[in-house]
């Protein structure tokens, strides 16, 4: 009897370590890479995410670099981010978000909706990196379609996934010298990641275990 209820307190023991490890695993897959500027700190920080970047660049012919500068400035990589409040009555009352963006790569509803549809991709969500990074390859590529802008052009892909197609044809963001700074910052950082990328993109090719006994 008494190696009975060792037994079920040895299981039950385990059961509990290897669920508090789950959710551990669970909760460090929600938190946001710990450093930002450097994209090769943040691919080995977040095992899985360069494979994902590498299946989008494959599927979408998109550098990495273009699509991480975005996201950088439209979540700081948080998979829950939303935009901000809108306030009534002399902004003293809050009333819904100014969009319906979430998630890593800011996806509006309609957007997300005709990616899902165009691509298939049915149960994508849009606080998943490896569909948000898709998503935006998705996107850089039917702007490099439609309005005929580099892939690797991350400044004036950013106009174009801040103002959308239509709006960028029709110059809506010559008026927002913000928004032109902005671009320009997010040109200067893909610069940056790509020039980090090349520099640690052989070693990030060999997997974690790989890079764990060599």
């Amino acid at each position: 009897m008494p190696n009975k209820f060792q037994k079920n307190l040895k299981f039950l023991n385990f059961f509990l370590t290897s669920l508090c490890c789950l959710l551990l695993i669970a909760g460090c897959a929600h938190t946001p890479p710990k450093q930002i500027e450097n994209i090769c700190d943040i691919f080995e920080e977040k095992s899985g995410w360069y494979d994902a970047a590498e299946d989008m660049r494959d599927e979408w012919g998109v550098p990495i670099h273009v699509p991480m500068a975005m996201m950088y400035q439209e979540s700081t990589f948080r998979h829950n981010a939303k935009p901000p409040r809108d306030y009534i009555f002399f902004g003293l009352i809050p009333w819904g978000r100014v969009s319906s963006a979430y998630g890593f790569a800011q996806a509006m509803d309609g957007t997300w909706a005709d990616y899902k549809r165009e691509t298939g991709n049915r149960f994508a969500d849009r606080d998943r990196f490896e569909d948000a990074i898709d998503f935006m390859g998705w996107y850089i590529s039917k702007t490099h379609k439609l309005n005929r802008i580099s892939k690797w052009d991350a400044g004036t892909q950013y106009l174009n996934y801040h103002e959308g197609w239509s709006g960028y044809r029709n110059r809506t963001y010559a008026k927002k010298d913000w928004l032109k700074r902005v671009s320009y910052r997010v040109d200067e950082r893909a610069k940056r990641y790509a020039g980090q990328l090349n520099r640690c993109e052989d070693d990030l090719k060999k997997g974690w275990f790989m890079r764990l006994i060599t």
